[in-house]
């Protein structure tokens, strides 16, 4: 994951800034404010390493054309087919064809009560692309198979990784005014340190390290007071080099957000959700709703969120290593969904996946899988059109019309810019803003799938 220069020297002023004092420098939240009808957020969930979406959304039933069914998956798949009987069926708008992997016992029913929806093939793309204009060699986004590309290229939704300004950033930038315009924090808040998905072109997010409650708070007497002080001094010291001086300055507004975040914890009564113990995830998505509590009293009416888990890049051993990992994802999104159900704020979050890519549906020598393209996406909120599985999965044949290869790497269907695209109108992008952040959205007949 590349890390630009600026976000280096926000987390290595933050971490100095913050050993001097003795204190963490990441304020968390919980807090309940008063509902604001106008509030929406965005969760984006980044699984990072490649999530094998093959193994996570799998048919079921066995289409006419043997091409579609469980018996072409299970013959390709190998070792690494989860057995029928063990996958949790989908409800009726799925038909019957499809289940999910058994570490996500959860999802079935937030699919099944409309408040969850799959989206199927998605990649990064930068024009529609058949099997035949991808071996005619049609323009494709570089560098395709590479983990850090592919995930600065979702996170981006730009040709190439050589832009370190994201889509949500570029959010940020046009929208921060017009929704938040009296706010005490960014638009952008990063529970899982510091990713271009958060930086715009002239705003930065706040990072929050998850579960480290009222971190920003000393209790010490006299010695809190002198480490304090000696902080203060550092940040205030007039360096007279620019780069010293911007790092002060980094860490100056570090400490303002941290008096705030910590004034708010104080102020409300804890979440009564539950959320698992012991999930990395879920003490993320914990901290985003303690975020989300004190909404009114931080100003905001519009937030984005980043979270991630990993590592989903297996190559050996899989099936041990990603059923553990989704035995992470499947309950902590529930209880997040049941935490924005108490807040009142159930269709006023979508949560949404994100992953580097797939993985190839023919395993390699490893009992593991490879690095692939095109996979499924999950999109939880209760205004998410649920219940449904949106693109179209692919042709279940090595070498047919989806592969790029030989291997089952699925030559995506839908583009991550219209995915993103979707949601971004959701949270209230002007439409004549979407094409300067996808640049590539205009070449797609559809910008809009209408999953939410």
């Amino acid at each position: 994951m590349s890390i630009s220069r600026r976000s280096f020297i926000r987390y290595a002023s933050l971490a100095a800034a913050g050993n001097a004092a003795g204190l963490h420098p990441f304020g968390a939240l919980n807090g309940l404010a008063a509902n604001t009808p106008e509030y929406k957020a965005l969760v984006c969930i980044f699984l990072y390493g490649g999530n094998d979406s093959n193994n996570m959304l799998v048919p079921t039933t066995n289409a006419a054309n043997g091409n579609n069914g469980y018996s072409a998956y299970s013959a390709i798949r190998g070792s690494l087919a989860i057995p029928a009987g063990s996958l949790h069926p989908l409800g009726a708008k799925a038909n019957g064809n499809y289940g999910l992997h058994p570490n996500l016992p959860d999802i079935p029913a937030l699919f099944n009560n409309g408040n969850l929806a799959f989206v199927a093939n998605v990649g990064t793309l930068l024009q529609p692309l058949t099997q035949a204009d991808y071996l005619a060699g049609k323009p494709a986004p570089v560098n395709l198979f590479s983990h850090p590309d592919q995930q600065l290229e979702w996170q981006n939704a730009t040709p190439s990784a050589g832009s370190n300004v994201g889509w949500a950033g570029q959010i940020a930038d046009t929208m921060a005014a017009t929704y938040n315009p009296t706010s005490q924090i960014p638009l952008i808040t990063s529970v899982y340190g510091d990713t271009v998905f958060c930086n715009g072109a002239k705003s930065t997010p706040v990072a929050v390290d998850p579960g480290n409650l009222l971190g920003g708070q000393c209790s010490e007497g006299a010695a809190c007071a002198g480490r304090t002080a000696t902080a203060q001094q550092l940040i205030t010291f007039k360096s007279g080099f620019s780069l010293v001086q911007a790092d002060n300055g980094i860490t100056t507004n570090s400490y303002k957000y941290m008096s705030i975040l910590a004034d708010a914890v104080q102020s409300v009564a804890p979440l009564q959700s539950p959320f698992p113990a012991g999930n990395q995830l879920a003490a993320e998505l914990q901290q985003i709703a303690q975020i989300m509590q004190v909404r009114a009293a931080l100003g905001v009416t519009r937030q984005i969120f980043f979270a991630g888990l990993g590592n989903f890049d297996t190559h050996a051993e899989q099936l041990p290593l990603q059923a553990a990992l989704l035995a992470q994802l499947s309950p902590a999104m529930s209880a997040f969904y049941a935490a924005t159900q108490e807040l009142g704020l159930a269709n006023q979050v979508t949560t949404f996946t994100m992953s580097d890519f797939s993985r190839a549906l023919q395993p390699n020598s490893n009992a593991g899988s490879d690095h692939a393209w095109g996979g499924h996406h999950m999109v939880m909120g209760g205004a998410v059109n649920g219940g449904q599985i949106y693109g179209t999965y692919p042709t279940l044949v090595l070498g047919g019309q989806n592969d790029s290869g030989t291997n089952g790497r699925w030559i995506p269907t839908l583009a991550s810019s219209q995915y993103a695209a979707t949601l971004a109108s959701w949270f209230g992008v002007p439409g004549g803003d979407l094409d300067t952040i996808f640049p590539s959205l205009k070449n797609f007949n559809t910008t809009n799938l209408g999953f939410v």
